[in-house]
């Protein structure tokens, strides 16, 4: 399962009669292991990874760094599970090291985002800090590179 996986991560238009030519095993197989790990939650979505530039939306992305404290009885899941409904987030890690929670969130300018930090996130109870980095461009995603014919030449050395 751990080849099917793999397939499917780096490409999950792949058919089932595609998947099953690559694995070696029936189209039936495919389909019953795929329904496992579903089932199982080993597979939580199907999801494209899409190059927002080439569109009409305008966007922002940051990462910010959390600090937080821990709740007695939950730990960080607490937190994590409240910061997690924001539909401004998309993600939320917890770390280890120098802070807490690492969380992506997109906004449609850089004052959404701070207005965003400042008046949402930062007031949680459990938050002790933030730190806010904008992403400036995306180089890799998933596995998808994003360089290409509008490299910026003042990378080049």
């Amino acid at each position: 399962m751990d080849k099917l996986l793999k397939l499917l991560d780096s490409n999950a238009r792949l058919t089932d009669a595609q998947l099953a030519t690559m694995l070696d095993i029936s189209e039936d197989e495919v389909r019953r292991q795929i329904a496992a790990l579903e089932k199982s939650g080993a597979i939580r979505a199907y999801k494209a990874v899409i190059d927002w530039d080439k569109t009409d939306r305008q966007t922002v992305t940051a990462i910010i760094e959390l600090k937080v404290t821990p709740r007695r009885d939950v730990g960080f899941e607490g937190i994590a599970e409240q910061v997690m409904a924001f539909e401004e987030v998309e993600s939320v890690y917890l770390m280890s090291g120098g802070y807490d929670l690492s969380v992506r969130v997109t906004g449609r300018s850089f004052q959404d985002i701070a207005s965003f930090v400042a008046k949402r996130l930062s007031t949680l109870d459990s938050v002790i800090s933030t730190a806010t980095h904008f992403v400036l461009r995306r180089y890799k995603e998933s596995d998808v590179m994003f360089l290409g014919e509008n490299q910026d030449e003042r990378g080049i050395m």
